[in-house]
């Protein structure tokens, strides 16, 4: 199935321009003049991908991309911006972009652009497992497709035991490859850092399912 791609732009120009560059590299492309009618396009259609400008009738860029990124966490969305604006590039990064790119652009580094976030959105569905989801570029996690906030260590260690299910990790190793070979703490901190992911992902923590207790060993992640 080929991946989805919704071209959000007020100009009709430059959005059949970027259309005919996109169909053209194999995506299935949608376009939308307006910011509501791309959330209602988005609400009808399974969208992998949005490109979005930010100067738009009605509701913005900005505000499109707020709402989309709260209600479908998974969608990856490229924010197109004037230049020389950088707190333009700056406030669509805050409000959940993936990547921008500055008017006027080469229709190849468009779809280019398109390529690498479509690769790396193919990575977070590889990284599912069960009913939690990884985004390695944007450092998000998430549970039901609800955000979890984890701190930088707490994503490090989830991101390890993601992408090796079933193994078991000593204390020793999960501090070697998260805290680094010269970190001359004790490995209690492992375990603080265990207790507080387990109370954000775990149903239960006195009988946790999903991060394991492996006794005498370590941890490690159950992909079941």
């Amino acid at each position: 199935m080929k991946t989805r791609v919704l071209i959000i732009e007020d100009e009709d120009s430059i959005r059949k321009f970027v259309s005919i560059n996109l169909e053209k590299g194999g995506y299935d492309v949608y376009e939308a003049s307006s910011g509501e009618e791309g959330i209602e396009i988005i609400k009808s259609q399974n969208i992998d991908i949005l490109v979005l400008d930010i100067m738009l009738p009605g509701i913005d860029g900005f505000e499109v991309a707020k709402i989309l990124r709260k209600e479908y966490p998974n969608i990856g969305i490229i924010m197109l911006t004037a230049k020389g604006q950088d707190e333009d590039k700056i406030m669509g990064l805050e409000c959940g972009t993936d990547d921008y790119l500055t008017k006027p652009f080469n229709p190849t580094e468009l779809v280019l652009r398109v390529d690498s976030l479509s690769r790396r959105l193919k990575k977070v569905i590889d990284k599912k497992a069960s009913i939690f989801t990884i985004d390695v570029y944007s450092r998000k996690f998430y549970k039901f497709n609800e955000e979890i906030f984890l701190t930088p260590t707490e994503f490090s260690i989830v991101e390890l035991f993601m992408e090796n299910p079933g193994k078991a990790f000593t204390r020793e190793e999960l501090m070697e490859k998260v805290w680094g070979y010269d970190f001359l703490g004790e490995t209690k901190i492992v375990d603080v850092n265990i207790r507080r992911i387990r109370s954000k992902i775990e149903d239960d923590t006195k009988n946790p399912k999903v991060l394991e207790t492996v006794w005498g060993i370590g941890y490690r992640w159950n992909p079941d």
